[in-house]
């Protein structure tokens, strides 16, 4: 207490020592009150031990330097100095944690969370390395994290305490720099020191985030060492190889053989995550067939090719290609080769189901396309009462011949079957496809049979999901829509409360909250619903849109090219990454994508897609041209009505605008905030100011919070930002951005 109270009495004049926040191999940290800018600061002192060691003058001059430094992810150094002997420096306050406290709650992160904090890392680091700082301490707790932003904190303090310590800091016995993250070269105690010490050190934080540990492990230093120079880490487990191989290349020992840069490494590690290689374990299932008697009972097959879809999805290790890139495959001439080919997949699995009555028979192969080589088969012959079963048995069969070690975790997943009773499960089958049709009488049916199902096994949190799910399309139909809205949530919060595990349960209840202008409640849900299911592509669907509604774009682009590896037939992950691309400004690489997605002329929602980005590049023909494809229908329809209005505005006709803008239409866009934040768009090219911001209103309050998108990106918006009505929503939008937690 002495040390802390002759602290605050030597700070005393300029900063108000709150309490001690954190402590570290070279310094203690406290929340303090900078008293001349009223502001929350960390100050962080450093040891007495290690400040009596020091150059005063040099270290203060070292760490000077680095207050040039400006980048969103890099903390900055506010002031340093010396006083009763204290060494201090001072840097803003951030809430909320360090990526070590993450770690110690989550164990690992997948891969796309992984590139949400390593890629921001990378670019701080590179700004840096532009004007010659090396951090040479880059470690999870150096790393902080607030609202999901990242933030590299202390930098150029080891590189100030080596050179202002020199020889004397052998004495101290502190370490500048954290054995566990340190590249050869700076435990070796080299001179030379550049920018890819730095690369190794992040290759370490990145292995941990993947891993759950880091590469090397050690009692000292010099065992560490000696790991090091023995040779690369092991294999990371349960992550995509390519993704496995920039890692190893990150912590090559010698530093030439590393990449040369942060931003390097950063580039590889994305381009890797979407990139299936050629003895990755990627596989696709394609439609068993239906040789039942009764043709109707295909729904029993396309149900079964489903779940097997579902329980390799629950292993991490497998790239498991979704059920709707699968169902393009149907009744297809193509050869396996060919299809994997597409797909970029090296497995394909095919098989057969036979029901007749109470009698099931399952067939399944799996195939290398590349060869068409079987590496295993099966048949299985049983009642429908073994369905469950023979599922886990062709699950486990397929794990096991492409030779993936099962996690404790995953191995319970692929055993646990969520419907108990046969007879409901495959009622629960029928209901999903009827659901998927969305037609009034098929809905009314899938309710019967899934209430049904309730009725016979009791509360089941899987078929009350499907519940949530059925009421949900009912009230997108229209009929009653608050009342089936506020069954739906009824059934998913039942749902959650059998089993908070339940993803669709929780995108339901994501959903709603995007109906009622809560983005911050959707993320939760759709979260949860990721964690429990990560190879759901309706999930990263929903997530990239919530990510590029609200403006964090780097996010929105790591959901979008997860739902092109997982749905790599479905355009929907081009059209996404493009629109990332277009709301953060880069039109060019947004045009060049989308000129790969076929345009399909009998598609609105695609064809609007490309009238947005030719409009946006100041091509009113070009949009038009799309647009002219459009064909009314005899009955209401959100996107076709949306490609009306949108062509009315490019062509000035307020009358038509309106005429097409029905109550229907405005429904609709209520339920949708970038719907509204289009329609704004609109009135700005009828030069209609005053509606247009009051739908830029509505959009934001629907959760559409895209404050880079509102300030300087979007160009249809250009006549409004002279309006200080404008200026006043960009103030209320950037506040609502910059406290959204991501």
């Amino acid at each position: 207490m002495e040390y802390e109270e002759r602290l605050k009495s030597a700070l005393a004049d300029r900063y108000r020592i709150k309490r001690e926040i954190g402590s570290g191999g070279m310094a203690t940290v406290y929340l303090a009150q900078d008293l001349k800018h009223d502001r929350q600061v960390a100050v962080k002192v450093l040891r007495p031990e290690l400040a009596t060691s020091l150059g005063t003058e040099r270290f203060l001059a070292e760490i000077r330097l680095t207050a040039r430094l400006q980048h969103p992810h890099i903390v900055p150094l506010f002031d340093s100095g010396e006083a009763d002997a204290f060494l201090y420096y001072v840097m803003p306050y951030i809430e909320g944690e360090s990526l070590r406290a993450q770690l110690e709650r989550e164990q690992r992160l997948d891969v796309p969370w992984m590139l949400a904090i390593a890629r921001p890392v990378a670019q701080a680091l590179a700004a840096a390395h532009e004007v010659g700082v090396v951090h040479r301490d880059i470690k999870p707790e150096n790393i902080l994290l607030s609202r999901g932003h990242p933030f590299v904190t202390d930098f150029g303090i080891a590189r100030a305490v080596s050179i202002a310590g020199g020889e004397r800091l052998t004495a101290t016995g502190v370490s500048v720099g954290t054995p566990a993250y340190m590249s050869p070269e700076q435990v070796l105690g080299e001179e030379s020191i550049d920018e890819r010490s730095d690369v190794y050190s992040l290759g370490c934080v990145i292995y941990e985030m993947l891993s759950g540990t880091p590469p090397f492990t050690g009692a000292t230093v010099q065992a560490l060492l000696a790991k090091r120079l023995a040779g690369p880490p092991p294999h990371l487990m349960n992550v995509p190889s390519p993704v496995d191989e920039v890692v190893r290349r990150s912590l090559a020992t010698a530093p030439q053989d590393r990449f040369a840069s942060a931003l390097a490494l950063a580039d590889a590690l994305v381009e890797a995550a979407r990139r299936p290689s050629a003895d990755e374990r990627s596989i696709v299932v394609l439609p068993f067939d239906n040789l039942s008697p009764d043709p109707d009972n295909a729904f029993f097959a396309d149900g079964l090719t489903e779940e097997l879809i579902a329980d390799l999805s629950k292993v991490q290790a497998l790239r498991v290609i979704s059920r709707t890139s699968a169902q393009r495959y149907r009744d297809t001439d193509k050869s396996l080769p060919d299809i994997a080919s597409e797909l970029g997949v090296k497995y394909v699995m095919e098989g057969s189901v036979r029901r007749a009555g109470d009698s099931l028979r399952i067939t399944a192969q799996l195939i290398e396309a590349a060869t068409d080589s079987h590496l295993w088969a099966e048949k299985y012959t049983g009642t429908l009462e073994d369905v469950f079963d023979m599922q886990e048995r062709v699950s486990q069969a397929i794990v096991q011949a492409l030779q993936v070690r099962l996690s404790t975790r995953e191995q319970s997943q692929l055993r646990h079957r969520a419907i108990p009773d046969a007879e409901v499960y495959a009622d629960w089958l029928k209901a999903r496809q009827l659901v998927r049709n969305v037609t009034t009488s098929g809905l009314s049916e899938a309710a019967d049979r899934l209430e049904a199902g309730l009725r016979r096994i009791g509360d089941n949190a899987v078929v009350m999901a499907g519940l949530a799910l059925v009421h949900w399309h009912q009230g997108m139909l229209g009929a009653n829509q608050d009342e089936q809205i506020k069954r739906s949530v009824e059934w998913a919060e039942r749902a959650l409360e059998v089993d908070p595990g339940v993803a669709q349960a929780h995108v339901i209840l994501g959903l709603v909250q995007l109906l009622e202008g809560d983005p911050q409640g959707a993320l939760r849900h759709f979260r949860s619903a990721h964690a429990s299911d990560p190879g759901d592509w309706e999930t990263q669907q929903w997530m990239a849109y919530l990510y590029c509604g609200v403006g964090h774009h780097e996010k929105a682009l790591v959901h979008a090219r997860a739902l092109k590896a997982l749905d790599p037939a479905e355009p929907l992950g081009d059209i996404w990454e493009s629109w990332v691309h277009l709301y953060d400004g880069r039109r060019e690489e947004a045009a060049a994508i989308m000129r790969k997605v076929p345009i399909e002329r009998d598609n609105p929602h695609r064809l609007l897609g490309f009238a947005q980005m030719e409009a946006w590049q100041g091509n009113r023909q070009e949009a038009l041209d799309f647009l002219d494809s459009v064909e009314p229908l005899d009955s209401y329809d959100y996107m076709v009505q949306m490609c009306f209005i949108y062509k009315d505005a490019l062509l000035g006709d307020r009358a038509a605008f309106e005429r097409h803008l029905t109550p229907d239409l405005v429904r609709s866009v209520e339920a949708d905030a970038w719907g509204a934040h289009m329609v704004a768009e609109l009135y700005c090219l009828l030069g209609d100011s005053e509606s247009a911001l009051r739908w830029l209103d509505r959009a934001a309050s629907w959760g559409w919070l895209n404050y880079p998108l509102y300030a300087h990106t979007d160009p249809l918006l250009e006549p409004l930002r002279g309006d200080p009505r404008f200026q006043i929503f960009l103030e209320r939008v950037k506040k609502q951005w910059e406290e959204f937690e991501v």
